[in-house]
């Protein structure tokens, strides 16, 4: 089976990531999209991260009617910081009947050479990037790529954290379950 490994803080999901994942499902070879819920990226400061148990309860809420997509908390039980390449080793340890591979949208590839044996990466695993404006695509040596123009909406995790803490709406930014959840809980409101 061909799984699509989409990692983030998800801080929280948004329903642009659940678009960028449909289409990735219907338009390439991936059957399955595990959202991997980071629970901290050492690229990412980690001032206003909700707490990696209550992200991975609104990605699992987000994703619970669709069996092609799944939450995964698989980083929760790494060393900290979470690096790709050493989750991909342990997923192919465990799972050595799958193929994984790696969704990203192309203002991370940029990022790619920062990234902890990223060449490994590049050698051994797809790379399924879909494009954002203003973030060109340069050839890395060595990658399989496939290059998606996924349906992009602008809307951020910062967008709806920003609105949560000025008490405007997110309704329609997150599916309605998380909507209810956030509200629910009063995450992001201070």
């Amino acid at each position: 089976m061909n799984i699509g490994l989409y990692f983030g803080s998800f801080n929280p999901i948004h329903i642009a990531h659940l678009i960028i994942a449909n289409y990735i499902l219907n338009e390439t070879d991936i059957e399955k999209i595990w959202f991997v819920v980071s629970p901290q990226n050492p690229l990412k400061p980690s001032g206003e991260l909700l707490n990696e148990y209550q992200r991975l309860h609104l990605v699992r809420l987000a994703v619970e009617d669709e069996p092609r997509m799944k939450a995964s908390d698989i980083e929760f039980y790494l060393p900290r910081p979470s690096y790709t390449i050493d989750t991909l080793t342990y997923l192919n340890e465990k799972y050595p009947e799958y193929r994984f591979c790696i969704i990203m949208g192309s203002d991370s590839y940029q990022n790619l050479p920062k990234w902890k044996n990223y060449e490994q990466l590049l050698r051994h695993y797809p790379l399924y990037i879909y494009r954002r404006p203003g973030f060109d695509l340069t050839e890395l040596k060595g990658a399989e790529i496939h290059v998606l123009d996924a349906p992009l909406l602008h809307i951020s995790a910062s967008l709806i954290r920003k609105y949560l803490r000025e008490g405007k709406s997110i309704r329609f930014f997150v599916p309605e379950k998380v909507f209810e959840e956030i509200m629910r809980a009063g995450y992001y409101r201070n």
